[in-house]
């Protein structure tokens, strides 16, 4: 597959990993968007949400259980974060591989567009 998040989740490609057990992966974004910028990843291969179903669901509250734990560890918690996940083109989902990002550290503009 020649998936980019796969490769960094295999290690082929490098990445500054804040997090990692058997179900997800966590790094920083290489063009953040906040001061923290987190992407939260199933290192199983979903392309989006499209693909969530009931088999492979518990994932989706693990990752919000991580981006929980990494606001807190991150200094983000108590101010406020975002968790965000774009699903297709039109919604700027540009790498076909699920994934959250968690944002924050400033005050985030409340406006999506």
């Amino acid at each position: 597959m020649d998936c980019l998040f796969c490769k960094i989740i295999s290690g082929e490609i490098p990445s500054k990993k804040v997090y990692e057990d058997e179900k997800v992966y966590a790094f920083y974004d290489i063009k953040p968007m906040a001061p923290v910028h987190v992407l939260i990843i199933p290192k199983n291969h979903l392309s989006s949400i499209n693909d969530v179903n009931e088999d492979n669901s518990a994932v989706i509250s693990h990752v919000y259980e991580v981006a929980a734990k990494l606001a807190k560890e991150l200094g983000i918690a108590e101010s406020g974060y975002r968790v965000v996940s774009n699903c297709g083109s039109d919604a700027g989902q540009t790498v076909f591989h699920l994934h959250f990002h968690l944002l924050g550290g400033q005050k985030l503009k409340v406006e999506m567009c």
